[in-house]
């Protein structure tokens, strides 16, 4: 039996249990997709990367920017843009007054997921189905394609509420309490479709932005450049991300590449490159998990149950990337209180950088 399970190879599992595994507990983290990262994805494509998920960090909080300062010193992310444009329509486009880095993996985001992991037993491709009790006063996991099952004293469930619920009701009132159940229901998310698009060497003319929001269109939220961002781009690319209300619209289609087009159509009428309209190749991906729009108030949710059992995530305080990474160290503190209060130093995770 495992000290500890997390389901979840996002930032926030990650930084749980890389907090908890340097303190000295047995860690075990339980991954569903063949990837780290969760938001901080990135698609290989074309002979390139994309991240068609969070696009760059923007450090707010002192231990998020000492993170980011570690990654930049290992090469791992670098300065993309100081300056992301806005576009509203029937205004002129005009350069940002407000400029902060934009910190960016050359190597796609995912690299900084990855940065997390050495050291940890990780599961990757591994769905849990199951989560119940043990009569030796543990948990117990059933993994969906194999039926395997895992044992752990404590869980940390660190995956969008609205799946935690679907993994946990099953459990029932008899082992977790009404209102934890009511709590974790409340949070909502803002769905999002991303659009990754390449072009043409001729395509001209590229953009002097890298990085540019709309303020009022209809369907489009964000586009980015996102090949300069690579070291020697082959080729120009582009991803788009919709807005909630186009997401939502067409959350449940089953063909994805024409709500792609009409992305790309939008942008190219938004902006006046027309070329945009008809790209070499394009990807495009479904977020139904992609902003909390109703997080949860506090920075874990636990249910309160004798055998601990805590969720985290971005959804906890709801402040994407930096957040998440908080919500991990305030859940593998809680776990520790009730496992065995060993010591544990709110920067542990970043030991892994120095070992």
């Amino acid at each position: 039996m495992t000290d500890i399970a997390v389901i979840g190879a996002g930032i926030a599992g990650l930084v749980c249990a890389q907090q908890l595994s340097q303190a000295g507990y047995s860690v075990l983290v339980v991954e569903k997709s063949r990837g780290l990262g969760g938001r901080l994805a990135t698609r290989r494509l074309h002979g390139t990367c994309a991240d068609h998920g969070a696009c760059y960090l923007k450090p707010k909080g002192e231990l998020f920017g000492r993170f980011v300062e570690i990654l930049r010193s290992r090469h791992i992310v670098e300065v993309w843009t100081e300056e992301v444009y806005e576009l509203t329509a029937g205004v002129p486009l005009s350069e940002p007054k407000n400029r902060s880095p934009r910190y960016v993996a050359p190597g796609g985001m995912s690299a900084i997921a990855k940065s997390l992991a050495p050291g940890l037993e990780i599961l990757l491709n591994q769905r849990v189905i199951a989560v119940t009790p043990t009569p030796e006063n543990g948990w117990r996991l059933t993994l969906e394609s194999s039926n395997e099952e895992l044992a752990a004293k404590a869980l940390v469930v660190a995956i969008p509420a609205p799946q935690a619920v679907m993994l946990l009701e099953p459990l029932g009132e008899s082992v977790l309490d009404t209102a934890f159940l009511d709590n974790l229901r409340s949070v909502e998310f803002y769905p999002s479709i991303s659009a990754i698009a390449g072009y043409s060497l001729t395509s001209q003319p590229l953009p002097e932005w890298k990085a540019l929001t709309f303020m009022d269109n209809p369907d489009l939220a964000w586009i980015g450049l996102d090949s300069s961002k690579r070291p020697n781009p082959q080729q120009p690319h582009f991803v788009l991300q919709s807005n909630a209300d186009f997401a939502q619209r067409h959350l449940e289609s089953q063909d994805l590449q024409p709500l792609g087009q009409l992305m790309l159509q939008r942008a190219a009428e938004s902006l006046s490159l027309p070329w945009l309209n008809t790209p070499e190749w394009m990807q495009v991906h479904r977020w139904r998990y992609a902003f909390p729009s109703r997080p949860w108030h506090e920075a874990f949710l636990s249910a309160g149950t004798p055998l601990p059992l805590i969720c985290c995530g971005d959804w906890c305080g709801g402040n994407l990337v930096e957040g998440a990474m908080l919500s991990g160290l305030a859940a593998a503190d809680e776990i520790n209180n009730h496992l065995g209060h060993l010591p544990l130093e709110n920067a542990n995770f970043l030991k892994v950088f120095t070992t």
